[in-house]
């Protein structure tokens, strides 16, 4: 089994800086387009850098337990795999929603296990991270209901919560 060595796998302050700043822009400009304006799901694209500086981050923090960091490093990965549920390379920006979704329930089961402390230190976003987090749910289960195979990434979160406690 390969184990997840954090400091050559994690990009470096800088490249996590270049990172956040490039998606960020591409965002705000697909999101100024008339094809960005349109989408009901704007308000929480937005989310997706600052959720995913704030998932590297954490994984990073040595309080963090080998459970969650499993957790967080497979979030982080979904995040960059070319294929997944709703592809990026298919569905440009809207393509994010199910890493949103997969990044909120990742922040909140660690959340719920460690305390909010521990994540919130990490958070870069303009709006507090409960907040985001409790608007990304209400949405979330008409995202997830546009999943194919719903049922399955049901059964997988339902699995992951029970062994992170």
């Amino acid at each position: 089994m390969n184990r997840l060595n954090t400091s050559t796998q994690i990009p470096s302050e800088q490249e996590q800086q270049d990172f956040y700043k490039k998606l960020r822009a591409k965002l705000v400009s697909y999101l100024t387009s008339k094809s960005g304006k349109k989408s009901k799901f704007t308000q929480y694209l937005m989310f997706v850098p600052d959720l995913f500086h704030l998932l590297v981050k954490t994984l990073a923090d040595p309080k963090i337990d080998k459970k969650s960091r499993t957790l967080i490093g497979a979030s982080i990965a979904y995040f960059v795999m070319p294929v997944d549920f709703l592809p990026e390379g298919l569905l440009g920006f809207g393509g994010y929603l199910d890493d949103l979704v997969i990044a909120t329930f990742v922040v909140n089961t660690v959340m719920n296990k460690l305390g909010p402390d521990v994540i919130e230190k990490h958070w870069t976003g303009d709006d507090k991270l409960l907040n985001v987090l409790q608007k990304i749910a209400e949405v979330s289960d008409e995202v997830t209901s546009k999943i194919p195979v719903k049922s399955v990434l049901a059964r997988f979160i339902k699995h992951e919560s029970k062994d992170l406690k």
